[in-house]
């Protein structure tokens, strides 16, 4: 098998998506576009070099939502610990699940009979673990980077598993108002081994209705860059600020239905644009998901998501909302995402 066949045979284009929804209200708010300028606890997501922005030695991030109804969890929790003024390390946790999912293998018994009582339950659930570890360079003022060793697993039920391994590296570049980033999202590829435990009664439905059987095989997910830059605007006095970031995700695993998509590489542009009132109230805007397709009478459109936000921030602590249609499915969900800090030299002297 040559190695262009055996990549487009393990490299789906969506391999492990649950991990581009998205993570925090201020990020979602603003379309994705926070590359250049993440500075708190989720840079263990966005960009592991931005982690070098937290202020306090502890920092902690929490946030859950729920799609389609309450069908779709989506939970993440994110804590950074600073070693020294120049390096610090992170843990990101995501569950993406579908719970209590009913089996209906066994609902027509041996004997033909339709029983109820053997309809059980089981949960489709995707995590991911994020190790960050990133640091300010003395040398080259203004830049940092910084990387993750993910690992992640996934559980359907008792019929299959897997479990994979990948790296993400990032680096962020600040010259006086200007913020500029990037992040190679699965540098080496990440590779999820599945394996599948069928019984026969299982193999026998999927036999006896033409579906495919499922084999034990390794899965790719191939590496992505993801470019931002960003620019700070003071303005009343230093009252005001206004940050506009333009983020640009560049695909090389074929043609997308992107605004630029070709057979080799794809790019998916998204903007925004937050607005801060003395470090206290921010109001963000954003435009992502951008794409081309027909409109009901056959004429070519270009059809986007908009996203909103707002968040306020009372010293340590930070509640951000976002409305945002994160998952593509033009459905939109509320988003609260909460943040706060804990500085050990404070809390020893209270």
């Amino acid at each position: 098998m040559s190695v262009s066949k055996f990549y487009a045979q393990t490299a789906p284009k969506y391999s492990n998506d649950f991990l581009d929804i998205g993570v925090g209200a201020p990020a979602l708010a603003m379309g994705n576009s926070v590359i250049a300028s993440v500075n708190d606890v989720t840079s263990g997501y966005w960009n592991p070099a931005g982690l070098t922005g937290v202020k306090g030695t502890i920092e902690v991030s929490l946030m859950h939502d729920e799609y389609f109804a309450g069908i779709a969890k989506d939970d993440y929790f994110a804590a950074s610990y600073r070693l020294d003024t120049t390096s610090i390390l992170g843990l990101t946790i995501i569950r993406f699940g579908i719970d209590d999912i009913p089996n209906t293998i066994d609902l027509i018994d041996a004997n033909g009979n339709v029983n109820y009582n053997n309809i059980t339950s089981f949960s489709d659930a995707q995590y991911a673990f994020l190790f960050t570890y990133a640091r300010s360079l003395s040398k080259i003022p203004g830049l940092t980077i910084g990387g993750n060793v993910k690992v992640i697993r996934t559980i359907i039920g008792d019929f299959a598993n897997s479990w994979g391994f990948g790296l993400d590296a990032g680096a962020q570049y600040h010259y006086n108002n200007w913020l500029f980033g990037a992040v190679g999202r699965d540098i080496t590829s990440t590779f999820n081994a599945w394996n599948y435990n069928l019984s026969q009664d299982v193999l026998n439905v999927f036999q006896e209705t033409g579906n495919q059987i499922p084999t034990d095989r390794l899965e790719i997910t191939l590496p992505r860059l993801l470019l931002g830059a960003a620019r700070t605007f003071l303005c009343f006095h230093d009252k005001v600020s206004i940050m506009p970031e333009l983020g640009a995700d560049i695909t090389f695993d074929g043609a997308r239905n992107t605004i630029i998509s070709t057979n080799v590489v794809s790019v998916d542009p998204h903007i925004g644009i937050q607005a801060g009132y003395r470090g206290f109230i921010f109001l963000r805007v954003g435009v992502s998901n951008i794409q081309t397709s027909s409109d009901p009478t056959g004429q070519a459109a270009t059809y986007f998501s908009p996203d909103f936000g707002v968040g306020i921030k009372i010293k340590a602590f930070s509640l951000d909302y976002a409305l945002t249609d994160n998952t593509t499915a033009e459905v939109y969900s509320n988003i609260f995402s909460i943040e706060f800090d804990i500085d050990k030299k404070k809390a020893s002297s209270n």
